[in-house]
């Protein structure tokens, strides 16, 4: 429970330090995000992602709104009860408003109690998280059917260009494939922002958040991910490697660092879902950036850079991602409503000595799934290949993220 003139104190600076911030530029998703719909629209992302910067952006385009951040460490202890309080102060200090603009709410317990009450009452809300697992919980009992979900990444490649006012070309994308889209990063370029983050999302996010007893452990499993983009991995090496005594604890581990958008596993194909469960999965990371800057073994290895940066731009555009192994293997099957549409292949550089695997790989899945074109990203590099009755179009990365994606 916290006071009510304490509540208002918060409520006012956070008010002053909100309309301080600069818009920045605007995000892509901010044109998907429409308040008018009788929904709360939920934008989840990990920390740091920009995610206050949009609820801004799109705060201004009402008239008049209602903000909170529950992130303020002055609002440790808010309770479900301090929710009337809280709407009592906003009327008191900014009048009468239909928008609500909560930040990092999965901080307040059972907020879902006072959003479903106020959707009721045909009021809008834009809710931010920066928990997958704790947001996806309450919005699947209170508010089932009634939210509206988007995920927001760091910047992508063309909100890099606008960003850094860059042309698209293989120099610009270069400079993104190692800096990653973390916006203050690329405002100040130091690394200690995102070594930083990193520790934060560690501590905060994963330690306090889920108790957990062995920090260096969950620590050195990210690291160890990180520099592992792109490998296969199994659980039960996991927890072998880092003596977890367990199966289920490596699958928790991972599951913790997926809810908190730092990496993501993605499975290889199977029409069983039994056998995809088993099967090695293979990890990949938020941001291009904060792997430079926190592992040495991922920043050495272009090609590794160059397929996590296909996967964020793949997931960004909210494809469902797997991987294919065959006799040969495919980098990413993209699989839409029950079918697999599209097979990617990333390399680097495409040359004589890789050439055969890379094309036997593809051809396999193109063959596997019915599929007549496949493509291989490169990072600039453009051709186009015709291999037993498939056509295989060679691109650079950041040609076709401007043109083949949303």
């Amino acid at each position: 429970m916290i006071l009510k003139e304490t509540l208002r104190s918060i409520v006012k600076t956070q008010r002053r330090e909100l309309e301080s911030l600069e818009y920045g530029i605007e995000r892509t998703l901010a044109k998907k995000i429409d308040l008018k719909r009788p929904f709360a629209v939920i934008l989840s992302g990990i920390r740091r992602s920009g995610k206050s910067t949009l609820l801004r952006q799109v705060m201004k385009t009402t008239n008049n709104s209602y903000y909170f951040n529950f992130e303020d460490p002055r609002a440790n202890g808010f309770e479900v009860n301090d929710f009337q309080k809280l709407d009592e102060i906003f009327k008191e200090e900014y009048g009468e408003s239909d928008y609500y603009f909560f930040d990092e709410i999965q901080n307040a317990e059972k907020w879902e109690l006072f959003v479903r009450t106020m959707l009721d009452k045909k009021k809008h809300f834009l809710i931010t998280g920066s928990n997958a697992s704790l947001l996806s919980r309450e919005l699947g009992t209170r508010l089932t059917g009634r939210h509206l979900k988007h995920e927001l990444f760091p910047f992508s490649y063309r909100e890099f260009l606008n960003f850094a006012s860059r042309r698209a070309g293989a120099n610009s994308f270069g400079e993104y494939m190692q800096k990653g889209g973390f916006p203050e990063y690329l405002k100040y370029e130091r690394s200690d922002i995102l070594q930083e983050l990193f520790n934060d999302i560690i501590m905060r996010d994963i330690v306090v958040r889920y108790k957990l007893r062995s920090p260096k452990i969950i620590k050195e499993m990210a690291l160890f991910l990180i520099s592992n983009v792109g490998v296969e991995f199994s659980y039960n090496n996991l927890a072998k490697a880092f003596s977890l005594g367990s199966t289920n604890s490596a699958i928790a581990f991972v599951s913790h660092l997926e809810d908190s958008y730092l990496l993501f596993p993605i499975s290889k194909f199977d029409y069983s879902l039994k056998k995809q469960a088993v099967n090695p999965k293979k990890i990949y990371l938020i941001d291009n950036g904060l792997a430079d800057v926190n592992s040495v073994s991922f920043s050495s290895n272009k090609g590794r850079m160059l397929e996590n940066c296909v996967f964020l731009e793949l997931r960004r555009a909210g494809k469902e991602v797997f991987y294919f192994r065959g006799d040969n293997e495919c980098d990413f099957l993209v699989k839409e409503k029950n079918a697999i549409t599209m097979a990617i292949q990333v390399c680097y550089e495409l040359n004589e000595d890789n050439k055969k695997r890379e094309i036997d790989g593809l051809i396999e899945a193109l063959e596997k799934f019915d599929l007549i074109e496949g493509v291989i990203l490169t990072y600039d590099q453009q051709d186009k290949l015709e291999i037993s009755g498939k056509t295989i179009k060679v691109s650079p990365a950041w040609h076709w993220f401007q043109d083949a994606l949303p």
